[in-house]
């Protein structure tokens, strides 16, 4: 392969064509210098590689893709007579000058002085002492920022700087690759170093993609790629080799997805479930309520799975209160109608009890056996509950994690139930599919996914949704409280309490800590309990409370015994009391936007207007922008969409946890776009048995199973 560049300057055009592909002995021998161990590659030896390898960093290949977290643009670096006012610029010079200073009241002031060709430009930094550390006299810098021209002398407040340190690359006013860094190396040896192995080694890469492919889908070669994501000649190319291997990435993920969907498609089966009308009428019974449109229409999709012998594969979002259970109890119905039992899994022992209550109110007047697993049962509760599954003796079984240990033993296993899918990982999702042969799956989260995350976590699934709330849901009243306004909220509270009404106090934090000054669930009870709420009854709850302090705590709290619950995120999920309609949560920056909604999610669920007012130091405009969109919205979906593009896709859903590789270079918020097309196009290679079937893409086959083919349970697509 070779590279023709055309174009002008600002505006380069990049024309690709190929030579043939390597012979077999030629890539064997490539894949052999790849491999080189990177204590051999040129310009490292024994004392670097050490040092490298805390990076990661083993092969000359994983040099290659060692991308860069960031880029520095030096690529309008003028002289200092050439700058304009407030016109972003890089200015290369000798470090003449350095003084910090204080200024008073604990403030300090660094100044800089730069000196180029007789000429003179004045770097300040205020209140960061410690880029004092990044300067000596003598030494070459390059600074960008925006200038400003003050007392006959040009300044710029705050600049980036970087070190030359005789590294020409920048002199030529090139767009600086900046790497991820470790003790005991600069950024300038770490980029000649890198430098030197793409000029060495990026000519021995093998194209994954066919030529063809890449042509339809205007992808940049890989070797050219690499050259340009490291040494980028301009914006322009930079962001074609970038693009190239984020969507290399996103779309070998869906692969291996569309890969997992096609196995289990394929290759497993399960007992075909009929909900006829005699079924359907049987278990409309039980509901003393309609369901919404939402409900039926999310039954409709779930019972024409089932009704396949291919096992059903789908996820079951909605909103909070929007009636995710009564889908769920439907389904699991329509499996013991067929003589077959069904497994519900809660994260919480709290929220499992919390089903399998409202399972026996439902089914009192039935003859379904609904058994409960969790991990405070005894050895004799657990032995007689495992002993009823094998024989056959028990329809539902509801538990926690207690239900994945490996001695159960199912007798016809038909439907498995994940409720708050989020919380359990790939690997758990699918543990208790191994315990009977190919039971259908539906898995449930209360936690709105924004649609980036839903085709990448759980990409193998489909989806179902529900946001319309069950009719008679009385509105929940959202406040962001000021300091000044707290005796006037205790105030409203204490008058609906005496009206008959009970609440709920949030916390972050069980105990207090002397480096944070959030309120504390115990101090907050203590306060409160001696204070604004000194004539009630409240009670305490949070995690470290045992099985049987919970369910005491909550069976008070559902009888009334308890007017107002002092509570750690705990109740998040799984609290059903329709007599609390009054939420306060403190320090409510803490929370996440979807965290703060499934909270306010346990008020009004019933009859009566819900009130929640939200109290916070509201350091950060972010923080201030997440709350009051929490105020102003009760759509979980629009907030889930507002917290995601706010705090981005790692604090939402790791994909750690559930069992994925992180991504090198892909990111879901920036990337939406690219995910999209790599979701359709892998679909497509998948759905039209291109990727099996054809030798030119086993490169991608490889990729995807090397990658994804443990995390994902893949079978051999190699």
């Amino acid at each position: 392969m070779r590279q023709e560049r055309t174009g002008h300057a600002g505006a380069s055009a990049v024309v690709f064509r190929y030579n043939r592909r390597m012979t077999i002995d030629a890539r064997q021998d490539a894949r052999q210098r790849l491999a080189t161990p990177i204590q051999f590659v040129k310009g490292i030896g024994p004392q670097l590689a050490p040092l490298l390898e805390r990076l990661g960093l083993r092969t000359a290949s994983d040099l290659l893709f060692f991308f860069p977290r960031d880029y520095h643009d030096a690529s309008r670096v003028l002289a200092i007579p050439e700058l304009e006012e407030d016109q972003p610029a890089s200015v290369c010079g000798v470090v003449e000058e350095i003084e910090l200073r204080n200024t008073g009241t604990g403030r300090t002031l660094l100044g800089v002085l730069i000196r180029q060709d007789g000429e003179y430009l004045r770097a300040m930094w205020f209140n960061q002492p410690y880029m004092r550390e990044r300067f000596r006299r003598g030494a070459h810098v390059l600074l960008s920022g925006t200038p400003r021209f003050h007392g006959r002398r040009w300044e710029m407040v705050h600049p980036r700087v970087e070190p030359l340190e005789g590294d020409r690359q920048v002199a030529s006013g090139s767009i600086l690759p900046l790497y991820s860094l470790t003790e005991g190396i600069k950024q300038p040896h770490l980029r000649r170093i890198v430098r030197s192995a793409v000029e060495t080694y990026a000519v021995l890469l093998d194209e994954v993609f066919p030529i063809e492919y890449l042509g339809a889908h205007e992808l940049m070669p890989i070797q050219t790629a690499v050259s340009e994501i490291h040494n980028p000649r301009d914006p322009a190319t930079l962001e074609q080799a970038r693009r190239r291997f984020i969507y290399q990435e996103l779309l070998v993920l869906q692969l291996a997805l569309a890969l997992r969907k096609q196995q289990r498609t394929g290759l497993t089966r399960a007992p075909p479930l009929v909900a006829d009308a005699k079924i359907d009428a049987r278990i409309r019974r039980l509901f003393p309520f309609e369901l919404t449109s939402a409900q039926n229409r999310a039954i409709q999709e779930i019972t024409a799975d089932l009704a396949r012998s291919t096992p059903m594969n789908r996820l079951l979002q909605g909103d909070v209160g929007s009636g995710k259970t009564v889908v769920a109890e439907y389904a699991m119905l329509v499996a013991v109608a067929h003589g077959y039992q069904a497994a519900l899994m809660a994260p919480t022992e709290i929220l499992a009890r919390q089903h399998a209550a409202t399972l026996q109110r439902d089914l009192r007047e039935s003859r379904v056996r609904i058994r409960v697993l969790t991990g405070s049962l005894t050895a004799v509760q657990r032995r007689e509950v495992r002993d009823q599954l094998a024989a056959g003796e028990a329809d539902l079984i509801v538990g926690t994690h207690a239900l994945l240990q490996e001695d159960l033993d199912w007798s016809k296993l038909a439907l498995v139930v994940i409720d708050e899918q989020h919380k359990f990982g790939v690997n758990q999702r699918a543990a208790l599919r191994r315990s009977a042969p190919d039971p259908h799956y539906l898995v449930m989260t209360a936690t709105p996914i924004p649609r980036t995350i839903s085709m990448t976590l759980f990409g193998d699934l489909d989806l179902s949704t529900l946001r319309e709330p069950p009719a008679g849901r009385a509105a929940v009243h959202t406040y962001l409280g000021a300091p000044a306004e707290r005796a006037r909220w205790w105030e409203f509270i204490r008058k609906k309490l005496s009206e008959g009404r009970q609440g709920y106090v949030i916390a972050p934090h069980v105990e207090s800590s002397e480096d944070e000054a959030v309120a504390s669930v115990q101090q907050a009870f203590e306060a409160l309990a001696n204070g604004e709420l000194a004539e009630f009854r409240l009670d305490l709850m949070h995690g470290r409370l045992s099985a049987e302090e919970k369910e005491s705590v909550m069976r008070d709290f559902q009888r009334g015994k308890t007017q107002v619950l002092v509570a750690t995120s705990v109740v998040e999920v799984g609290i059903d009391v329709p007599n609390a309609t009054l939420m306060t949560i403190e320090d409510a920056d803490r929370f996440g936007l979807a965290q703060l909604h499934q909270m306010r999610g346990r008020v009004s669920r019933g009859v009566h207007p819900g009130f929640v007012c939200v109290f916070a130091e509201l350091k950060t405009d972010q923080a201030r922008e997440r709350l009051d969109a929490f105020c102003k919205s009760n759509d979980g979906f629009e907030l889930a969409e507002i917290d995601f593009r706010l705090r981005g896709p790692g604090s939402l859903f790791s994909l750690q946890q559930h069992g994925l590789p992180a991504f090198h270079i892909a990111d879901l918020l920036r990337d939406a776009d690219v995910l999209h097309e790599a979701r359709q196009d892998a679909q497509a290679l998948v759905g039209d048995g291109r990727l099996l079937a054809h030798p030119e893409f086993a490169r991608l086959r490889q990729m995807a199973a090397r990658r994804y083919g443990q995390a994902l349970e893949l079978a051999d697509v190699g």
